[in-house]
């Protein structure tokens, strides 16, 4: 195997995760920074720590992604399906993110990973694919959208005989935990899912074996490079997060982390899940609002945002799979 072609899939690799930091940054500190219980550089910068020890709780989700989702490609041809898997990915993110578009880096990394597939002639698992994406890609924002709604209820009913004021300022304090919590279960799930394509890759070029541990060492950069893209920020989306869809205050803010990183971590520690951190902040966002009255969320946004969930997986997978054919064409 061609050592040049790993080290450039590996890097590509980084390069995605990276992208994922800035584009997905927004999900964990959007809505304590419009609240303003923290300032948007702290607030990254928390993010951006939290991920990085997220990272290493867990490597359930890295293995659905490593082994339960396409067959392992072999050979030059192997490398060049990631290579094209990850490029769709990363285009797909820089495009939702210049429309300040928060849709899933993910389900972008899944689509490219089907698209390439399918174009290299390698065997897509339909089983894994439905089970693992498609179903927790519509079950978990109706679950982020009716567990939001409750908290928020549950909040609104605990806090009822409370100052207002006080009770803003106290969830202004909490909310540094939920964001802390919503960026723990980022880190948990999105490093873990490049950490699969690393893994692929190595077991592709026979510098490891399927079902071996995931190296320290791939845990380390996945984590770092998360980190550094966490800190770089996501500013187009985050403003679309945390003003757009609806105007938060600190309660809702905590109850839609909260929600969120419950979320992330149950899918993650009791069904190896790959779910896309985007939809479940998202949705539970929109639920939280809902509480206001229904009319209080502004669903013309989320319309555009939840057609653009729909839109990720074809699109990528439509990028992954010109990039192969050009790299084929070009390289044989």
């Amino acid at each position: 195997m061609d050592t040049f072609a790993l080290i450039v899939t590996i890097g590509v690799a980084l390069g995605f995760t990276y992208t994922n930091g800035f584009h997905d940054s927004a999900n964990a500190i959007a809505t304590s920074v419009s609240t303003r219980a923290l300032t948007p550089r702290a607030a990254l910068a928390m993010a951006a720590v939290m991920n990085l020890a997220g990272a290493f709780l867990g490597q359930g989700v890295a293995n659905t992604v490593s082994k339960g989702l396409i067959a392992t490609p072999h050979g030059s041809r192997g490398m060049g399906i990631l290579f094209a898997a990850l490029v769709g990915a990363v285009v797909w993110n820089l495009v939702t993110w210049y429309f300040g578009l928060p849709s899933s880096s993910s389900h972008a990394l899944f689509g490219g990973m089907v698209g390439a597939a399918l174009a290299g002639g390698t065997e897509v698992i339909w089983g894994g694919v439905l089970e693992k994406i498609v179903i927790p890609m519509f079950i978990s924002p109706v679950i982020g959208l009716v567990f939001g709604y409750l908290v928020m209820v549950g909040i609104m009913w605990m806090f009822r005989r409370t100052n207002p004021h006080k009770a803003k300022r106290g969830f202004r304090i909490a909310q540094t935990v939920s964001a802390a919590g919503m960026a723990l279960g980022h880190g948990l799930q999105d490093a873990q899912k490049t950490m699969g394509i690393v893994v692929m890759a190595l077991v592709i070029a026979d510098v490891e074996d399927q079902g071996d541990a995931i190296p320290v060492w791939v845990k380390i950069v996945c984590a770092l490079m998360l980190s550094l893209g966490t800190y770089a920020g996501g500013w187009r989306i985050m403003r679309t997060l945390g003003r757009k869809i609806i105007e938060l205050d600190p309660p809702q803010g905590f109850a839609a982390e909260t929600t969120g990183a419950s979320i992330m971590f149950g899918s993650a520690f009791l069904f190896h899940a790959p779910i896309s951190t985007t939809h479940v902040i998202t949705s539970a966002i929109m639920g939280v609002g809902a509480t206001k009255r229904v009319k209080a969320v502004r669903w013309g946004i989320a319309k555009n945002i939840i057609l653009g969930w729909f839109i990720t997986m074809p699109a990528a997978a439509l990028v992954a799979a010109l990039t192969f054919w050009i790299v084929n064409l070009a390289f044989g």
